[in-house]
C-alpha cells in the first residue's frame, strides 16, 4: 500500500492552491465544493431518473453500476458545478495553453477554448467490484508525456468512503509515460463527505473502488475538454436547443457553442453563438442567471 495521500482543501482556498496540488499529485479534493441547497436540488432533479436507470450489463457500463448521462439537460443546478471556481479555474490553467503556428511570415498565437465533455451521475451498488485503474484522456487517444486535454470533477452526492467504493487515485501518475501501468496498491481512496469533490487530470490513473457497504455510492462527474477535440458526450444531441437557449451565455459557450481557434466548430463560417441569437440579435440568456 502506498503512503501517498491526496491534498484536501477548503472551499475558501485560493484557486492557485488547488492548481498546485493538482500539479503535484494529479488530483485534489475540495471540501464543500457545492453548497447544501445545490446538492439538494441536484438530488431532486436527478434522483428519480437515477432510481429508474437500469444497472449496466458489464459491457459499456459495469455490472451493478448505474450511469445517468446528460445532467445539464436534466438539472439547471449543473451551472453551479460548471462555474465552480476551482474546477473552471483549473480547467483554464491546464487546458488553455497558447499554441504558436506560422501563417506565412507571421507567427500567430492561438488559445484554445474549453468545452464540457461529459456530465453524468455514476452510482455503484453494493457488491460491485473495483473498476480497473485507467486514464480518462484515453477517450481522445492521448499519448504521454504530452499536454493535458481534460480536467474532470467527481462531486460526492453521497459520502465517499474506502468501504463504499470511493474513487481511487494514483498520485503522481499524471507524470508517467505510457509504458508504466498502474497497480492497485499505488491507489488511494478519495474519501469525502457529500458536497465535496475530487478534481483530477485526464492523465491521472483512477477508478471506482469496490462497494463493500450495504448502500449505493453516488457521484456526479463533469469534465472540461479542449475545444478542438470531440466531446465524449455529444452535447448538441444531448441537450435540446431550447434548453441550451435558456442557459446564460457563458454556459452556452462551455457546452460547445463557441468556435475554437483557429477554425474548429464554426457555424456559417462564424461563431456558433449565432445559432442561439433571438430576433433582436442578442444571445438568448446572455447575462442572465
Amino acid at each position: 500500500m502506498t503512503d501517498a495521500k491526496l491534498t484536501t482543501l477548503p472551499a475558501s482556498a485560493p484557486i492557485v492552491e488547488a492548481i498546485e496540488a493538482i500539479e503535484a499529485a494529479g488530483a485534489v479534493i475540495i471540501e464543500d465544493f457545492v453548497d447544501a441547497d445545490t446538492l439538494t436540488g441536484l438530488w431532486e432533479d436527478l434522483g428519480p431518473a437515477l432510481e429508474n436507470q437500469a444497472d449496466g450489463d458489464g459491457r459499456l457500463v459495469g455490472e451493478k453500476t448505474r450511469i445517468l448521462p446528460g445532467l445539464v439537460r436534466r438539472s439547471a443546478h449543473s451551472v453551479a458545478i460548471m462555474r465552480q471556481p476551482h474546477f473552471l479555474g483549473s480547467a483554464r490553467h491546464f487546458l488553455q495553453r497558447p499554441v504558436r503556428a506560422w501563417l506565412g511570415e507571421q507567427r500567430i498565437e492561438f488559445v484554445p477554448t474549453i468545452q464540457l465533455g461529459i456530465s453524468r451521475a455514476i452510482q455503484i451498488q453494493p457488491g460491485v467490484r473495483p473498476q480497473g485503474l485507467h486514464r480518462d484522456d484515453t477517450a481522445h487517444l492521448r499519448t504521454h508525456p504530452g499536454p493535458e486535454s481534460r480536467v474532470q470533477v467527481m462531486v460526492a452526492a453521497s459520502a465517499f468512503t474506502e468501504r463504499n467504493g470511493a474513487t481511487r487515485v494514483v498520485p503522481g501518475s499524471h507524470r508517467w509515460d505510457d509504458e508504466r501501468g498502474p497497480r492497485d496498491d499505488e491507489a488511494v481512496p478519495a474519501e469525502m463527505r457529500p458536497g465535496s469533490a475530487l478534481l483530477w487530470l485526464g492523465s491521472t490513473y483512477h477508478g471506482a473502488g469496490a462497494n463493500r457497504s450495504d448502500a449505493p455510492r453516488t457521484g456526479l462527474s463533469y469534465a472540461y475538454d479542449l475545444g478542438n477535440l470531440r466531446q465524449e458526450e455529444n452535447q448538441y444531441l444531448s441537450i435540446p436547443l431550447d434548453v441550451v437557449r435558456g442557459y446564460p451565455e457563458d454556459i452556452q459557450r462551455l457546452l460547445g457553442y463557441e468556435a475554437c481557434p483557429p477554425m474548429c466548430g464554426l457555424y456559417e463560417l462564424s461563431d456558433p453563438m449565432l445559432l442561439l441569437r433571438d430576433g433582436s440579435g442578442d444571445p438568448v440568456g446572455s447575462g442572465k442567471d
